[in-house]
């Protein structure tokens, strides 16, 4: 079972480029990193974590794929990811060549999760629809896909063009979200895996997700259970579903914060399964 860890990364947390590292010397797979572009001072849209006041690190959020360029440099051999990329809130041509350049630099370790947003005003900002979101998104990731594979790239919204670098790990894309029709088509379609929220209900999922993936010739989907709180029970329990990685949840703060709670997870990667 290989382990990540995901954060908030923000002006006040601890620097992004400090935790990659204290995670690849712990041993961990991965560093996923979330987005908000910005937070609408309206709220009009209740917190999707169910909490009365949305959680102060919302509204500070970096920049991700700026954020995992820094931890990148700062490591060898960490994968370094997206939890989520909100794509229908981007300009297709130029987050694939920043995904491209990122993927290139540091030598194929980037992993792409997309999600498809849940703040009202915030989408809409974007000029996209709340109910257009998941097929803008769409969209947008076929876009991208089609430029990071072929040599002239071309895609509805954009004439055949040139765009290097390619990257060099592919990338793999993950979507994350609930389970249902809707989503699993879209993993059948053009993603790697799913990557369902904290991991509850994934084995009365995967029958879904597999009948998707037949229906669109492919093989199953991976599973990766995102933003979890790893337990040794939780990670066998996942092992025994066939899944190979998960993706732990750390709180947005100070290493002092930040580095006990990362040191009880390694010891979860040192304990055999």
């Amino acid at each position: 079972m290989r382990l990540g860890v995901t954060m908030f990364v923000t002006d006040l947390a601890m620097p992004v480029q400090d935790l990659a590292r204290a995670a690849e010397e712990r041993g961990f797979d991965s560093l996923y990193v979330p987005e908000h572009t910005h937070i609408p001072v309206s709220r009009r849209t209740p917190p999707a974590t169910g909490q009365d006041e949305l959680p102060e690190e919302y509204k500070r959020t970096l920049d991700p794929l700026v954020a995992l360029s820094f931890a990148a440099a700062s490591t060898q051999r960490l994968r370094v990811g997206t939890g989520v990329l909100l794509a229908a809130q981007r300009d297709p041509i130029v987050t694939a060549k920043a995904v491209a350049t990122l993927d290139h630099l540091s030598g194929g370790r980037v992993v792409v999760g997309v999600g498809f947003g849940w703040n009202v005003e915030e989408i809409e900002n974007h000029g996209v629809p709340y109910g257009r979101r998941r097929e803008v998104a769409r969209r947008n990731v076929l876009a991208m896909q089609a430029l990071w594979r072929d040599e002239v790239a071309s895609f509805d919204g954009f004439e055949p063009s040139w765009s290097w670098p390619k990257p060099r790990s592919g990338p793999p894309v993950y979507v994350g979200g609930a389970a249902g029709p809707k989503l699993f088509a879209q993993v059948a379609e053009y993603a790697e895996g799913w990557m369902p929220i904290g991991g509850k209900g994934i084995r009365a999922a995967l029958p879904m997700l597999r009948e998707a993936c037949e229906k669109a010739g492919r093989p199953m989907a991976k599973v990766i259970p995102f933003g979890t709180m790893p337990t040794r029970e939780k990670l066998d329990y996942f092992a025994e579903l066939g899944i190979e990685e998960a993706v732990a949840t750390l709180p947005s703060g100070p290493a002092s914060t930040v580095l006990p709670i990362l040191d009880d997870y390694a010891r979860l990667i040192e304990t055999p399964a």
